[in-house]
Parts: structure tokens; C-alpha cells; sequence
């Protein structure tokens, strides 16, 4: 009897440790993610070459400003045949001809060995982008191995969306599983990277999600973000998912049509639906925002400090800073011709530094710190919140209106004499008294 109950409550725990394994995360985030940030490099528009060699001259610039990890946009050779430009336009990143191969334009695999090894040397983390759900027209799997592709009723190869440049993959097949894990084992194994921005991530099957996943995290703690906003990604293996609907709901607010409360339950309905320890990546721009539907300028206006502030500061976030905006870059860069970033003088990266560096110091910013937004006295315009962990607190205040703010912040953990991180000073702060705030002003305190 005595073993007849040993084994049943064996049997128990292993079969809650598997419900509770298929519910929740598989695998620890990587130890240095919790408190890090994304810079995504678009390699074609970074310099008036391109090149791998002419990006790595931005490093010490970049890790002086406290970038973290670098997202490269795809660095595969792109697919010539039936690009939506003309051929002798350059064509979507995202049309891959040779997933073990570096586009000619940037450079040579021993570029970016050298590249990835000198940034890893600084401390960055580097990951890569990869596009698991299509391929280039042109792509030698389309001769070597057709059955790798989706078909309609006529046997004619399918295009996903519009995307009329590629072919869909399909994941029925054995041998694209494997091939297509093979692939990215390559870039962990050979160049030394530290993870991937997986494309369109959702529109592949979760199970080879989570059967790739597992692979790599055989060679290394791999970080894995996914271009989606499914909280079922979480559960096969990733680390991060997109925030892309409080990006939009950021500017409705600022245009006028969506209010601070309902700005307020989206975020709630965000940290209810995923779960507590996912990291989601915030951010105010990116390369497909900025080509297609405006830049931070065009889309926040008077009010783009101030959502990067949000980003930067939010409960699970892993803020992500798209090249240019710490000049700031206030053209849209075009997404299949040669549009190069005007580097100048560089106006956004004090703020842009001020945020990143405070990230690493103050475990507040933690992505699994705590969050709680407080009670003001004007809850209609000002949207305030505190985080919270390792005894260490921040406290952020943003004023959501193109109106004058003033107000109190009723709780009385804001006592004290926090240091004011934009003003660089500390300042008496009581639940008592009122602060005053400009249209879309904001204010970090840092209570140490």
C-alpha cells in the first residue's frame, strides 16, 4: 500500500508538472534580459554603404548611450525573382534566398562573425531577425524541395497576405521542420548570436515553435521575440511578444479619440491576458511603423517624449529604440530602396541615455517589478504609476493631454525626496501637496 501511494502521488506531481509546464513558461528568461532594451538596426539604411563593417563603427556610440541588445533586420541574401520593385531595386529583407547565407550588400559571413564577437566583447547581445513562414520566389528549396511549400487546388505555389515576392512554407512537412531548424541552429553555432526577432511568428505552427525552441536552447539560452501579440506564444517558449495595441491605443489618446481611462483598461486587460512573468517589447516606432504608417512625429506629435517615457518605463516591458530616433530621424525611411539615416547631432540620445542607464541601475525597471497605477486628483489627463522591487521604487508621472495639469498624487507612498531623473536634482514629493505639469509633460522619480 505504502508503495502503491508513493507512486500515485509521483504520478500526481509529475502530471501537475506538466499541466503547469503546458500553462506557463518552459524556460527562464536569459539572466541578463530582465532589465535590458532592444535597438533595432536596419542595416541598409544605417550608412550610406550599408555594410556590416560600417554599422561597427557605431558601437561605442551606442553602448555609451546604454543600448543592450542589438536586432538586426534580416541579413539573408533577398530573392531577385519577383520582387515588388523592379530587379534592380533592392527588395524586401523579408524575401529570403539562402537562410545560411549573408546578403552581398552587407557584407561577408566573416564580417559578421567579426561584428557579432567585437559587439558580444562590449556587452551587447545580438540577435537576428528570422522569417520562418515564407521564403524568396527564388529560394533553392522552391527547386530542390517544392513539397516545402504551400499549393493551392491547381498546384501553384501560394503567397501569404500580398506579399506577392514569396512563397508560403508549409509545416506539415518533416523535412522543412528540420531544415528550418538546422538553419537558425547555424547562426547560434557559427556566429555566436544570442537569439531571434521571429516574423510573423504567429502565422507559424506553435508546435514547431515549440519543438525549434527547444533545439536551441540546447546550444545556449537563446532570447526569443516574437512579432506577435499572442499570449499562447509565451506558453511554447518565448521570452517577448509585441505590444503593438497600446502603441496604437498611444495614438488615439494623443489624437483625442480614446481617453486616459480607456488608455488605463486596455493596459489592465494587457496585464491580465498574459502572463506574469512575459516580457512584452513597447515601443513608439519601428521599421514597419516608421516605412508605412509615420513616424513618432507624425504619429504622437507634442506627446513622443512622453510615450517613450511610457515605454520605457512600463510593467513587463522590454522598451525597443529604432535606429534614428536618438537623433531624432523624422523622415519615414523607405523599406525597398537605398534611403540612408541622416546621422547629425544626435539631440535624442541624452534623453534616450537617461532612460536606458536608469533601466540597468534601478531594479524598479525590472520587467518583473511591480506595477500599480495611483489615485490622482485630475485621474482624467494624468496617468501615474509606481514600481517596485529589491526595496528600490520609481515613480512615473505623465500628463496625457494637450492641457495644463494640476494635481496631487493621493497615496502616501510618494513621500519623499526622490531625485528628479530629467532635471537631475532631488525634489520634495508629498501626498499632500500639487504638481504642476505641462501638455504631455512627465517626470521620473527615482527613489533611492
Amino acid at each position: 500500500m505504502h508503495k502503491r501511494i508513493i507512486g500515485f502521488l509521483a504520478l500526481l506531481f509529475f502530471s501537475l508538472q506538466t499541466i503547469a509546464q503546458s500553462a506557463g513558461k518552459l524556460y527562464d528568461h536569459p539572466s541578463w534580459s530582465h532589465q535590458s532594451n532592444i535597438y533595432e538596426v536596419n542595416l541598409r539604411q544605417y550608412s550610406a554603404t550599408g555594410k556590416i563593417k560600417d554599422f561597427q563603427k557605431h558601437l561605442t556610440r551606442l553602448r555609451q548611450m546604454g543600448v543592450d541588445v542589438l536586432w538586426f533586420m534580416p541579413i539573408t541574401p533577398i530573392g531577385i525573382e519577383g520582387r515588388k520593385m523592379s530587379p534592380s531595386e533592392l527588395g524586401s529583407y523579408y524575401a529570403v534566398r539562402n537562410y545560411k547565407a549573408v546578403n552581398e550588400e552587407f557584407g561577408t559571413l566573416a564580417d559578421w562573425k567579426a561584428m557579432v564577437k567585437k559587439a558580444q566583447s562590449m556587452g551587447f547581445k545580438v540577435i537576428t531577425d528570422w522569417v520562418a513562414n515564407h521564403s524568396a520566389q527564388d529560394n533553392h528549396w522552391v527547386r530542390t524541395n517544392p513539397e516545402f511549400y504551400v499549393k493551392d487546388s491547381l498546384g501553384k505555389f501560394v503567397s501569404p497576405f500580398d506579399w506577392t515576392d514569396v512563397y508560403k512554407l508549409n509545416y506539415q512537412h518533416r523535412r522543412l521542420r528540420d531544415s528550418m531548424i538546422d538553419a537558425m541552429r547555424f547562426w547560434v553555432k557559427e556566429t555566436g548570436i544570442d537569439g531571434f526577432r521571429c516574423d510573423v511568428a504567429e502565422e507559424v505552427p506553435e508546435d514547431f515553435w515549440r519543438e525549434c525552441i527547444a533545439e536551441l536552447k540546447k546550444i545556449k539560452n537563446v532570447y526569443m521575440l516574437a512579432e506577435a501579440e499572442s499570449p499562447k506564444l509565451h506558453q511554447v517558449g518565448f521570452d517577448a511578444t509585441y505590444g503593438w495595441s497600446l502603441m496604437g491605443m498611444m495614438s488615439d489618446v494623443y489624437k483625442g479619440s480614446k481617453t486616459v481611462a480607456q488608455f488605463d483598461s486596455l493596459l489592465q486587460h494587457n496585464i491580465h491576458r498574459f502572463p506574469e512573468d512575459a516580457h512584452r517589447m513597447f515601443f513608439t516606432s519601428n521599421h514597419d511603423e516608421n516605412s508605412w504608417n509615420g513616424t513618432e512625429f507624425e504619429k504622437y506629435g507634442d506627446a513622443y517624449k512622453t510615450f517613450a517615457v511610457f515605454t520605457q518605463t512600463m510593467y513587463q516591458s522590454i522598451p525597443l529604440i529604432y535606429n534614428g530616433q536618438e537623433v531624432p530621424n523624422k523622415k519615414r525611411l523607405k523599406f525597398f530602396v537605398k534611403d540612408p539615416i541622416e546621422w547629425k547631432e544626435f539631440k535624442m540620445a541624452p534623453f534616450y541615455k537617461t532612460l536606458l542607464q536608469l533601466r540597468k541601475k534601478n531594479p524598479a525597471l525590472s520587467a518583473d517589478a511591480s506595477y500599480e497605477r495611483l489615485k490622482t486628483s485630475h485621474d482624467e489627463s494624468v496617468f501615474s504609476f509606481i514600481r517596485e522591487k529589491n526595496g528600490r521604487k520609481l515613480l512615473v508621472v505623465l500628463n496625457l493631454s494637450a492641457k495644463p495639469a494640476v494635481f496631487s498624487i493621493q497615496d502616501p507612498r510618494v513621500n519623499g525626496k526622490p531625485y528628479n531623473v530629467f532635471l537631475y536634482t532631488n525634489e520634495s514629493v508629498s501626498d499632500k501637496q500639487n504638481i504642476s505639469l505641462e501638455p504631455w509633460g512627465y517626470i521620473v522619480y527615482d527613489y533611492k
